[in-house]
């Protein structure tokens, strides 16, 4: 059974009862929302090694990590240090976009090594696969594709980002709305190409009751993707998306009468203003499914610095109830992301998920920030860096200039902290 099935029959399962501890949240409570397809959590049974994660209603702000090859670059070496950087700087789950190389043998490597929720977008393969047997996209059979959902339900994989809520009606909503940047997800512009090339329905949205029946069968939570999404502030919030997201409403629907678990994916580039309304939008047409955005991305001209953007919009839509946050790296719009860029990434997407655990009072979320002050307020170098989201870049920059006294180099002689200790007659705070 599914963990939503378990869950609506009164069952603890045991994926259930760590999310509960782990996020200090009552197990009956847990158990409720799962039951509702307000959380989620993307357990696999073929996924060896897995650490379970709830995505939803009264959790903490989840992160994903994107990693994968391209047809340019990339190797499962490459791959895998990328994942095992995402595990260490914080992610909660990764999803593989491989597009280059063997592509079934870098996710199973990934599947094998990771143990967080590893997530994918099967038309990648398909589409891939389809180039190399017939010549084109447009010419991938409807059983080819479903055949590679199933291959990779059954390696092990969590989570899948499908596109169903693109349908013909939705095209020509995006027809007449005169986008400036049209579609940008690459799954939707597979999709799109294979619909207008063939003269057919999408296969996902056609067929869905196939796709839940795989689903159900490995346990596989649906991520709804956002073909749609804008690529760019001038397109935010338009008819072609808000359409595609009131059908992906009524699909959350249907998942859950069949005891599938999902998700919802959102935008996308976002200005400041309409973030909270994008996410009161997703929260009411989908029932209060989780919802997992992109972002958002706050600006366009940040080229280089986007994984800054995309934490400022992140925040912004965690706050407003956004429940997962897909990192942005500095390489976004602009190449593949090394080594490095994940780091960044995983970084900034948590600081933004952190900011709004705070604002929301999730899981007493603050008493970290209290540590923190505490360890400055005593000028406990090594705490600092311990509580620290990469404490190797707090020492590498505490240390690059020597200070005079127990303050840091920025004020020397001079720290406001010390001064007012001395001042109060205060050797040292204590919680």
């Amino acid at each position: 059974m599914t963990q939503i099935e378990l869950a609506k029959r009164d069952i603890l399962s045991p994926q259930m009862r760590h999310v509960a501890q782990q996020e200090g949240l009552n197990q009956e409570t847990l158990m409720q929302y799962v039951a509702e397809g307000k959380v989620v959590i993307p357990v696999n049974p073929n996924h060896a090694n897995l650490t379970p994660r709830g995505i939803g209603k009264g959790l903490r702000v989840k992160i994903n990590a994107n990693i994968g090859t391209s047809s340019d670059y990339g190797t499962v070496d490459g791959e895998l240090e990328k994942l095992h950087t995402a595990i260490e700087f914080g992610a909660d789950a990764v999803m593989d976009l491989s597009t280059g190389g063997n592509i079934s043998a870098i996710r199973r490597a990934i599947l094998a090594e990771s143990t967080l929720p590893i997530g994918t977008v099967p038309i990648y393969q398909a589409g891939i696969e389809a180039i190399e047997r017939h010549g084109a996209i447009v010419n991938m059979s409807v059983d080819e594709f479903f055949a590679v959902i199933e291959q990779q339900a059954k390696e092990g994989i969590d989570f899948i980002t499908v596109h169903c809520g693109i349908t013909q009606s939705t095209i020509q909503r995006l027809k007449n709305q005169h986008r400036i940047t049209d579609v940008v997800s690459r799954g939707g512009a597979f999709l799109l190409g294979w619909m207008l090339h063939n003269d057919r329905e999408n296969p996902l949205y056609e067929y869905y009751d196939r796709l839940l029946e795989l689903a159900h069968e490995y346990d596989v939570t649906l991520s709804l993707g956002d073909g749609m999404r804008p690529g760019s502030l001038a397109d935010a919030t338009d008819r072609a998306q808000i359409e595609e997201l009131i059908i992906l409403g009524e699909l959350i629907d249907r998942a859950r009468e069949a005891n599938v678990q999902a998700m919802v994916e959102g935008p996308g580039h976002v200005p400041l203003n309409q973030i909270a309304t994008n996410v009161q939008l997703e929260k009411t047409l989908c029932h209060e499914a989780p919802f997992y955005v992109l972002g958002p991305l706050v600006t366009d001209i940040a080229a280089g610095y986007d994984h800054i953007t995309a934490a400022i919009g992140g925040a912004i839509a965690a706050t407003a109830g956004a429940d997962f946050l897909c990192y942005v790296t500095p390489a976004e719009h602009l190449a593949l992301p090394d080594n490095e860029d994940v780091k960044a990434g995983v970084i900034a997407s948590r600081i933004a998920a952190h900011a709004a655990d705070v604002a929301r009072g999730t899981n007493n979320a603050s008493d970290w920030d209290r540590k923190m002050s505490l360890a400055r307020i005593n000028l406990d170098w090594e705490s600092q860096a311990n509580l620290a989201l990469d404490p190797e870049r707090v020492r590498q920059v505490h240390n690059k200039y020597s200070s005079s006294g127990p303050a840091c180099s920025m004020c020397g002689n001079y720290c406001a902290m010390a001064l007012v200790k001395k001042y109060l007659g205060i050797s040292s705070v204590k919680c």
